[in-house]
């Protein structure tokens, strides 16, 4: 059989964008052998510009560089161009778009603007960047297979939620035909680190100081300690998996700043945890009622075995019952995996 080409634009290479091409030279023959294809970056972006080269970038000089923390356009000359981010996602022939920009939830950009610019072309789109789709799921799917139309374009964005852990695949993959009754999951890295850290004894500046150390945490961890991280992962699951169309005004969200060691160690007492709980509950009259917040899980709890650096999520439906899933994610390496994931799970369609 032939190996097929795939022609991407990665826009966006911090830790995730850089990670993602970190783990191909590794897998390259796996994709060609199993797969059938070979992944060509005519066009890379960081917040310096955005390279083209329609014969191919070379991955490992674009790793290279952002390693010596050097934007890429360094890396123009002879027959790679800088170009504007824009458009090379309007005009370079392209399979697919890769989006790992850094995430703006109030405007969604500049994720947004590429991933219509790529769908309205006829190019497939991965995203690990999840403001897009907070601002304006209902658009972005309306011009994807997601509206139903099998020649649309398609649209992947499981790294956007918890990472590696394929929280949005198993909901509207895995359970179809099912009727799910209950999500709830753990879907944000900060806090369960801090909570765990607190649950060992340190108070919540001490938590939170550790976790920004390891590198979890953000300078500001506004988003992650006031519950809108896990707000905005819970409104891309319930538009996508439960498909009840949701803003962030309709989930109710507490974060972790009024949790004490103390509130933690009477979660444990009888084996249980203390979590930041995302959960959607189907009520009687068929909607879901979505919130974030501190919530005390027994010992048979599932989501009470959660280690540190642990995501996890519990799907409840009808006809199968309890599906957990579970991942350790330790860094940006499970989105990078995340992003091939949803590549690959489009590859065989845009072969054809």
């Amino acid at each position: 059989m032939t190996t097929r080409t795939l022609r991407c634009i990665l826009t966006g290479l911090g830790n995730i964008g850089r990670s993602f091409l970190e783990i191909l030279p590794a897998r390259a023959a796996h994709l060609r052998e199993r797969y059938r294809i070979a992944l060509q970056f005519v066009a890379v972006a960081d917040s310096s510009g955005c390279i083209v080269r329609e014969r191919g970038l070379d991955p490992a000089a674009i790793v290279a560089c952002k390693r010596d923390k050097r934007g890429v356009i360094e890396l123009a000359g002879d027959d790679i161009r800088v170009v504007e981010m824009m458009t090379a996602v309007q005009r370079l022939p392209a399979d697919a778009l890769l989006e790992a920009t850094p995430t703006d939830i109030r405007s969604g950009q500049p994720g947004l603007d590429l991933a219509r610019a790529a769908l309205q072309r006829g190019v497939h789109v991965v995203m690990a960047s999840k403001g897009a789709l907070v601002v304006a799921f209902d658009e972005l799917t309306r011009m994807s297979d997601w509206s139903g139309d099998r020649q649309a374009p398609r649209l992947r964005f499981s790294g956007a939620v918890a990472g590696a852990l394929p929280s949005v695949n198993i909901g509207w993959r895995d359970l179809a035909g099912g009727e799910i009754r209950s999500i709830e999951a753990v879907l944000n890295g900060t806090t369960q680190v801090m909570l765990t850290l607190m649950g060992e004894g340190k108070e919540y500046a001490a938590a939170l100081a550790e976790a920004q150390r390891i590198g979890i945490a953000e300078p500001d961890p506004t988003l992650d300690v006031e519950g809108w991280d896990a707000a905005n992962k819970l409104l891309i699951l319930a538009n996508a998996v439960l498909r009840q169309p949701t803003r962030l005004s309709d989930i109710a969200v507490e974060g972790i700043t009024r949790v004490t060691p103390d509130d933690i160690q009477r979660a444990r007492r009888d084996g249980g945890n203390l979590i930041l709980l995302a959960k959607a509950e189907r009520g009687p009259d068929g909607r879901y009622a979505l919130s974030v917040g501190p919530a005390a899980v027994p010992a048979k709890h599932p989501l009470a075995r959660l280690g540190m650096q642990e995501a996890g999520i519990v799907y409840q439906s009808d006809i199968f019952g309890r599906t957990a899933a579970f991942s350790l994610e330790d860094g940006p390496i499970g989105t990078a995996a995340a992003m091939l994931r949803d590549l690959l799970s489009i590859a065989p369609e845009i072969a054809a």
